[in-house]
């Protein structure tokens, strides 16, 4: 008989993982490192890979440009571009799960709307705000629109339904503030909001990794953790209750964690859109829907996905730069229409 699950238990956690998952992660995680690789080398000052290599070892490579390209300029904006994406997609992956919904993302049920609302402000209101302020006011931001959506949408339990109409209206609302900010503010910052606003990694350095790097560290491994209790709450709520678990416990304990990656992603690179979304759809592909193997695995496609877009964004049209978030908008538009027409059909 052929075993099609793998087993992994400690003293605190219990894992249990598709057989596809171990040979799925290290191919995703081998063309995220590639991806990497080619972004840093690619542009207008091309560098080849082996140099990038012996760049990142401390090994001399008889150029002293590579170590202030690499290092300063191209290294940084790819690690933000993959760390972002991995919070993205574990962001959708999760609103998916506890909304039942497909089709849901931060930006569509209006999580990133809240983000964007408060980063906007401080980006226009106190612009010599410090640099760890922004993440810190999009998770605000963010984690007050998602209690607005779920104290709106309670009676006597949460609704999924209830969850994203609501979430659309107050993203609307949340838009129309963030426009109104953007009018009246000083061109100089308003300039700065509108090239947040579009999603970019341009111009990234170590200070915005280094400050997004906690939120990972700390929120990564609580989604790994809770992840057996979306199994349950994806099952319904009567069936995750007969499962033993505490339904509105876990369920907010996975909109936090959902909303603090989202709003840590906003406002490190903006709103880049439909990573999200894309994600856990070719993840449940790839491994199925048991989120204790798909959230790793959606993490690193959504990586790959974002430093793709920056890798297309700096080379289609160069020396222009498109913004990721127009890369991912382009290729996530058509793929939510896909997705709403198949879904519509059935």
């Amino acid at each position: 008989m052929k075993l099609d699950w793998l087993v992994i238990r400690s003293q605190s956690l219990s894992f249990r993982l598709d057989r596809r998952v171990p040979p799925v992660l290290l191919c995703l995680g081998a063309i995220a490192l590639v991806g990497m690789v080619i972004n840093v080398g690619r542009g207008e000052y091309p560098i080849a890979p082996l140099d990038i290599v012996k760049t990142l070892l401390g090994l001399d490579t008889g150029n002293p440009d590579h170590n202030f390209v690499i290092n300063v300029l191209r290294l940084p904006r790819t690690l933000v571009a993959l760390m972002v994406g991995v919070a993205f997609a574990i962001s959708g992956t999760i609103f998916q799960s506890l909304t039942r919904n497909p089709l849901a993302d931060p930006s569509i049920i209006g999580i990133n709307a809240g983000a964007s609302l408060a980063a906007v402000t401080v980006i226009v209101l106190f612009p010599a705000a410090p640099i760890y302020t922004l993440p810190l006011s999009a998770f605000a931001g963010a984690l007050l629109m998602a209690v607005l959506i779920y104290s709106l949408a309670w009676n006597n339990g949460s609704s999924p339904i209830l969850l994203i109409l609501i979430g659309v209206g107050l993203s609307a609302i949340a838009g129309a503030f963030t426009s109104l900010l953007i009018t009246f503010g000083q061109i100089d910052d308003v300039s700065s909001a509108l090239v947040w606003l579009a999603g970019s990694v341009y111009g990234r350095t170590w200070e915005q990794v280094f400050s997004f790097l906690p939120w990972l560290i700390i929120f990564v491994p609580l989604a790994l953790t809770n992840s057996r209790h979306l199994n349950a709450l994806n099952l319904g709520d009567d069936v995750a209750k007969g499962l033993g678990s505490r339904v509105e416990w876990q369920r907010g304990m996975l909109v936090l964690v959902g909303v603090a990656l989202a709003g840590a992603g906003v406002a490190t690179a903006g709103t880049i859109g439909f990573v999200g979304l894309i994600a856990p759809h070719l993840g449940r592909q790839l491994v199925g829907t048991n989120h204790q193997g798909l959230i790793p695995t959606a993490a690193l496609l959504g990586g790959a996905i974002v430093i793709l877009a920056d890798l297309l964004g700096r080379t289609l049209f160069a020396p222009l730069e498109l913004p990721c978030g127009v890369v991912t908008a382009a290729i996530g538009a058509p793929y939510f229409l896909y997705l709403l027409i198949r879904h519509r059909q059935k």
